[in-house]
């Protein structure tokens, strides 16, 4: 008994001092809060002079030598007060709409708002939701300066805001509030207040506003450098607008019909009132990268020093090659407006970007309206920055990463594929049933992949993605440098064609990761950043990765640098393409529907793209656009730019050992060996290769696969028009056959190859390359073709790079003699290819003029 009341004590005193303790603590805390916030309280401005701000330092942008001045970026407040009586009830109800629309119905500050948003901010581990009323926003704005902090620095800021806040409401009316914001509050552009955006961005008073006009300065507020009309996010600030309008609606401020012809103005801005700006689109760039890292006030008003990657000499060259080009095909395709990025594939940094042809020149055509779509829509907008935020479909210059995919997965350059026409069923539905084509419409049977890349042949390479696998593609380009193509249900094999979206600064970036053979650097605008007293923020650090061991990658550098193997698709524009002392690797692309031209090249030391176009997706008027609209472009800058550079020659594969198997190997014309005697064979790759393992055995139920029936069945189709004696062809196999590959050992079952072999040659081509003619006479042409070691199987004339003759032909010399009924262009190209029966192509191609009439 004495035991337990001795405990019972004990508990109880225990009990006791754990009250007296949390009681001390506690009023020790609302002690430290009261003082706390009464030497807040001391530390604060007078609402009296929130009118005062002093202007601070301006921030510089220079070039990557520090030396030459790029960009200022400053805040001389340009303000004119006007009278709250006289701003017209629009443009109050639409800055209502768009900030805070319980202003007057609520006190100084919105619990709800902030409960929101510190949840969010919370949750996000950083500020990236506000809950500011008004009144704390004029608080924030006009006293305490707008200068974003993070962490409890931040929550402390928010304190003293909403305290000032509380001021505010105590000393002035809502009316004298609101009067105060509209006439304080900065609308980007150094535009302080209302009347002086007005002027700024539309030229006009106020008073004079129009309600679009009204809700676009609305829409303005919530971010005004983001939203500018004269930086790059155009399209956002509309969307915004009309968000505005819509609210004006929902509160009962308009009618439906006042928001939809609101909607529907065509809104003006002025020129860009910038200053004095170098290379703006980059400049722009890095400015909108400074305020989202450190805040609009510090960005505005806080001195810092800024060394940005750009290489003044090269946006120069960058700039005059834009402007040139963009003219010319103008006049010559319809293409209005051109982008280019150039960078340094062994470190990321950015050295020069032209994100329109010219930054400052009215939309085009005349009177279009920027930002829309349909008929008002532009074909040019300056202030648009397609080289960052313009999404638009690569068309081929996707084509490398599939096959440097498909060369990891053991596929090679000497692969063949057949290039006929297929119907792709990825889905065993007919409904969803793809068949593409070539860029000429023609096939070409049986082609290596190196070539098929060079050539850019569509239907191999959607062969190829499909061997290659979607998902290991699409995360192949993401690792590159691609960070848009997100919506994977969208594409399907027409990735390989260009099905989806990218920006022109990733696809530089991706290239240069094969510039730096599988080595990805992170791509960056900003060498070093310092504070105004000279304190260093930010400074450039090499960030790379390496995403694969550059096997594949030197594979494709190797043939996209081959001037040889990509001349059947440029011809006479191969020039173009080929630098004295350079070796360059390039590709080019065309969207589907010709919207799209690119060309991207690159250097161990420097990779540039290309974009030409309609901002507004207007089809270019003329097929082959990719080279004849961004090559010269291209060729323009590179000429010019490789000239400051030493020669580098690109890191050479090494050598591959072909499998022992057919197709693998090179050969598609295969002979199988069983005592019975021998078995000629044609078929397609799905045949004798399982996508999943191109090395393994030999597939005993190819037509297991889901593409197998499609693809062998149009090669058969080919085959019987193509291969003498086909009928003699793909009898059934005895067991125990044997295919033999040339340079290895045998395989048995159902695999191996034992192919012909010989060279091929087309000589004495007729007319001669750099004649005259007239279109008195028809055209006759005339060459010698001969096969060594070998038969000849078929002979195919090219007018004009259109298929216009072929032949089967046989035995190892033939004298071909053709006339041409067709009109002779001011420049024709002619081209006789010739084929062996073991798959072995020779071509030569002559250019020759049409002579013009003699005046009398």
């Amino acid at each position: 008994m004495r035991r337990t009341l001795r405990n019972t004590f004990r508990r109880k005193r225990k009990v006791s001092w754990i009250a007296f303790w949390g009681s001390a603590l506690v009023l020790f805390a609302a002690v430290g809060m009261v003082v706390w916030i009464f030497i807040t309280l001391q530390s604060l401005p007078s609402p009296d002079e929130f009118h005062n701000r002093q202007v601070s330092q301006s921030t510089k942008l220079y070039d990557r030598t520090g030396e030459h001045l790029l960009y200022e970026i400053y805040n001389e407040e340009r303000r004119t007060v006007v009278p709250f009586e006289e701003i017209p009830a629009h443009v109050k109800k639409a800055t209502l709409a768009a900030e805070d629309a319980e202003f007057y119905t609520q006190p100084a500050f919105n619990w709800r708002g902030i409960l929101r948003a510190f949840i969010t901010n919370v949750r996000e581990g950083r500020t990236v939701q506000g809950g500011s009323t008004i009144t704390q926003q004029l608080a924030k704005n006009a006293v305490l300066g707008d200068n974003t902090r993070q962490g409890f620095l931040g929550y402390l800021r928010k304190v003293k805001e909403l305290i000032l806040a509380i001021e505010f409401e105590d000393r002035y009316s809502k009316d004298e509030i609101f009067g105060f914001y509209l006439n304080q509050i900065p609308y980007g552009s150094n535009a302080y207040g209302v009347e002086a955006a007005s002027k700024i961005y539309f030229g006009k008073s106020i008073r004079e506003a129009t309600l679009g006009e009204a809700a676009t300065l609305a829409a303005l507020l919530k971010a005004p450098s983001y939203y500018s009309p004269w930086g790059s996010h155009i399209n956002d600030l509309t969307a915004r607008k009309d968000y505005v309008l819509d609210r004006m609606v929902e509160l009962g401020f308009i009618t439906a019909k006042e928001r939809d012809d609101a909607k529907n103005e065509t809104l003006a801005f002025l020129e860009p009132t910038l200053g004095v700006i170098v290379a703006p689109h980059f400049s722009l760039a890095v400015r909108e990268y400074l305020t989202e890292r450190y805040g609009e006030e510090l960005v505005e008003r806080g001195g810092l020093k800024v060394i940005t990657t750009l290489d003044a000499e090269l946006q120069s060259l960058a700039e005059i090659a834009i402007r040139d080009g963009s003219a010319r095909n103008l006049e010559l395709y319809g293409s209005a407006n051109a982008a280019l990025v150039a960078q340094d594939p062994k470190t990321g940094q950015v050295l020069a970007l032209v994100g329109s042809k010219e930054y400052a020149s009215p939309p085009e055509p005349a009177g279009c309206k920027p930002g829309s779509i349909g008929n008002t829509s532009c074909q040019f907008e300056g202030n648009f920055n397609v080289a960052t935020q313009g999404l638009r479909q690569p068309g081929s210059a996707l084509k490398p990463f599939i096959y440097l995919t498909a060369f990891e997965k053991g596929y090679s350059p000497e692969t063949v594929l057949f290039d006929v026409s297929t119907e792709f069923d990825v889905r065993d539905d007919p409904e969803t049933s793809y068949r593409p084509g070539n860029f000429d419409g023609l096939t070409r049977g049986p082609v290596k992949m190196k070539n098929a890349l060079a050539e850019s042949l569509n239907i191999p390479a959607v062969k190829t993605l499909y061997l290659a696998g979607f998902d290991d593609v699409l995360a192949k380009l993401h690792a590159y440098g691609i960070t848009t193509l997100q919506e994977r249900w969208r594409y399907g094999l027409s990735l390989t064609l260009g099905g989806g979206e990218v920006k022109l600064i990733d696809l530089v970036n991706a290239y240069a990761t094969l510039a730096g053979n599988g080595v990805r650097h992170d791509q960056t605008l900003v060498l070093r950043v310092e504070d105004s007293s000279g304190r260093v923020l930010e400074e450039y650090h090499d960030i790379t990765k390496r995403v694969d061991d550059g096997t594949a990658a030197k594979l494709i550098t190797r043939i996209l640098s081959d001037p040889d193997l990509r001349y059947p698709i440029f011809r006479s524009s191969n020039a173009l393409t080929i630098f004295p002392d350079h070796e360059v690797a390039l590709k080019t692309g065309t969207s589907e529907d010709h919207r799209d031209a690119w060309t991207v090249g690159y250097t161990p030391f420097l990779a540039v793209g290309v974009w030409a176009g309609n901002n507004n997706n207007q089809a270019m008027i003329r097929q082959g656009s990719s080279i004849l609209a961004a090559v010269p472009v291209w060729n323009a800058f590179m000429k010019e730019a490789l000239e400051r550079y030493e020669s580098e020659p690109f890191e050479r594969p090494a050598a591959i050992t072909l499998p022992a198997k057919p197709m693998l190997d090179g050969n598609w014309n295969i002979t199988a060996t069983a005592p019975g005697g021998s078995f000629p064979q044609v078929h397609s790759i799905l045949y004798y290769v399982d996508r999943r393992d191109p090395h393994g055995p030999i597939p005993s139920s190819p037509e297991n696969d889901s593409q197998f029936k499609n693809w062998e069945e149009e090669v058969l189709a080919w085959a019987r028009l193509n291969v003498p004696n086909f009928t003699s062809y793909n009898a059934p196999l005895p067991e125990g056959s044997v295919f033999s590959s040339s340079g290895t050992s045998a395989q048995t079952n159902t695999g191996g190859v034992a192919p012909l072999s010989g060279s091929v040659y087309v000589e004495n081509l007729l007319p001669a390359a750099g004649i005259f003619m007239d279109n008195a006479n028809p055209l006759s042409v005339s060459a010698t073709l001969r096969a060594q070691g070998d038969e000849l199987s078929r002979v195919e004339l090219y007018f004009n790079r259109r298929l216009i003759h072929a032949l089967n032909i046989w035995g190892t010399t033939y004298y071909y003699r053709y006339a041409v009924p067709l009109t002779l262009e001011p420049q024709n190209s002619l081209e006789v290819r010739a084929y062996s029966k073991s798959g072995v192509t020779s071509s030569r191609t002559n250019v020759f003029f049409r002579s013009e009439p003699s005046t009398p």
